[in-house]
C-alpha cells in the first residue's frame, strides 16, 4: 500500500462520495475508484459498501481508517520535521473550529499572525460542535483543535475563559435582574445552538433536572440574535461568541449561580505533534493564554 492510496482512503472517508473525492484531491473519478479497489485487494477486505449515488464504510473500513490516518499522521509530521530544517517553508496544518468563540474571535487573528511567519504552510479548517471537534481530533481528522476543558484524554492548553449567559429579548422581564437562574428560563422558547457548544448546554439543564421549552435549533448565531431581537425567543450562549453583549433588542444577563468554561487548544499527543502545529500552539498561548 502506499500513502497516496491511505489519503484517497481518508477522504472519500470523509465524503462518502466518489465525485467529491476526486475534486478535493484533484483527480479523475476512476482514480479514486481504481486505488480504492487496489487498497481493497491488497488487505484482502471490501472498506466501502458501494450504493448507486454514495459509499458507506464498512466496519473493518471504520476500523482501518484510525489506523490509516495515525500513519498518514506520522508521515506528515517526518515531512515537516524535514522542512523545519529549512525553516517550516512547506507543510499543512489542519485545524479543528467550533462556534463564533474561536472561529470568529480567536482564529481569525491566529491565522494572519500564523501565516505572516510561516507562508509556505497551508492552513484548513473544519467547523462543527465541539463534541465533533474532540471526535475529528481522535481520529486524526485534525491536528490541532479548539476544544472546551476539560479533556482528559487529550494533550491540551488552555487559552480563554468565558462564562455562559442568558440571552434576552430587551424587553424580556428578566433582563432587569442582574442575574438569572436556569429554572426562569425554561418558559419561554428557548433557542439550541446547533454549533459550539449546544450539547453542553442542554447538559446543564438537565443536571438541575430542567427543561427548557426548545423550539429552535440553529447553528447561525446571526439566526438566534435575530430571534431573539424579534422577542420570539430566548436563549443560553457563551459571552465571548457575542459581538456585542447588550444592544438596543437584546441583552445578556450572568447565570446564577455563574457557568464557566474554559476554551483551550488540544492535540492527540503533543510529543508526536508536527513542528507545524507547535509552532501554532505556541502562537496561541502568545496571543491568549490562561493559567
Amino acid at each position: 500500500m502506499t500513502l497516496t492510496q491511505l489519503e484517497i482512503f481518508s477522504v472519500l472517508a470523509d465524503s462518502l462520495h466518489f465525485t467529491i473525492a476526486a475534486q478535493r484531491l484533484g483527480i479523475s473519478q476512476s482514480g479514486v475508484s481504481h486505488a480504492i479497489k487496489a487498497l481493497e485487494a491488497e488487505l484482502g477486505v471490501k472498506l466501502f459498501h458501494r450504493h448507486q449515488s454514495r459509499v458507506e464504510l464498512t466496519d473493518i473500513g471504520v476500523r482501518l481508517l484510525a489506523r490509516s490516518r495515525t500513519l498518514l499522521g506520522v508521515a506528515e509530521t517526518m515531512r515537516q520535521e524535514a522542512t523545519d530544517t529549512q525553516g517550516m517553508k512547506q507543510g499543512m496544518l489542519r485545524i479543528g473550529s467550533f462556534g463564533p468563540t474561536s472561529s470568529v474571535r480567536l482564529l481569525p487573528h491566529m491565522i494572519h499572525q500564523y501565516q505572516q511567519k510561516f507562508p509556505g504552510i497551508e492552513i484548513y479548517v473544519d467547523e462543527g460542535p465541539d463534541i465533533q471537534v474532540t471526535q475529528w481530533l481522535r481520529e486524526r481528522r485534525v491536528d490541532v483543535g479548539f476544544v472546551v476543558l476539560p479533556e482528559n484524554d487529550l494533550d491540551v492548553f488552555p487559552l480563554l475563559d468565558d462564562q455562559m449567559v442568558a440571552l434576552l429579548p430587551a424587553a424580556h422581564p428578566l433582563s432587569r435582574l442582574d442575574a438569572v437562574t436556569l429554572s426562569s428560563l425554561c418558559y419561554d422558547p428557548f433557542i439550541l445552538t446547533g454549533a459550539g457548544s449546544g450539547e453542553w448546554v442542554i447538559r446543564l439543564f438537565h443536571a438541575e433536572k430542567l427543561q427548557p421549552q426548545i423550539r429552535y435549533r440553529t447553528s447561525q448565531l446571526l439566526s438566534i440574535l435575530s430571534l431573539v431581537e424579534s422577542g420570539d425567543a430566548i436563549s443560553v450562549v457563551a459571552e465571548s461568541s457575542l459581538p456585542d453583549c447588550d444592544s438596543q433588542h437584546y441583552v445578556c444577563r450572568p447565570l446564577s449561580p455563574p457557568i464557566k468554561r474554559r476554551i483551550g487548544l488540544a492535540v492527540l499527543d503533543s510529543h508526536q505533534a508536527s513542528p507545524a502545529v507547535k509552532a501554532f500552539i505556541a502562537l496561541a498561548q502568545q496571543l491568549h493564554s490562561v493559567s
